[in-house]
């Protein structure tokens, strides 16, 4: 399962939990980011995230209007344990996007 996540919201959810403003230029300082982020959050500490295998983050620009006017937005593939419900991915996924909606 893939979600989007805006690279302002990455560095905002950093900013409230560790007080510092990072810049993300690529897909490994969302990788970093994201570290920061879920040690700090109640979503290292379910059960489903032991079962997270891994995240994979890319990186894209979305252009608004013109050339100049565009968004870095990160696609955060999540790859889970083969015996992890459909459900229970979607509840994981459900409460990061919730977590990022506050930014």
């Amino acid at each position: 399962m893939k979600i989007r996540v805006e690279r302002d919201k990455i560095i905002k959810a950093v900013k409230k939990l560790d007080g510092i403003e990072i810049v993300l230029e690529n897909a490994a300082d969302a990788r970093e980011a994201l570290s920061l982020i879920l040690r700090k959050t109640e979503l290292l500490k379910s059960d489903l995230f032991k079962k997270l295998k891994d995240i994979i983050v890319t990186v894209t620009q979305e252009y608004k209007t013109s050339a100049v006017d565009y968004n870095i937005v990160f696609t955060l593939e999540f790859s889970f344990e083969e015996d992890v419900t459909l459900d229970m991915k979607v509840a994981f996924i459900r409460e990061l996007q919730d977590f990022f909606g506050k930014f």
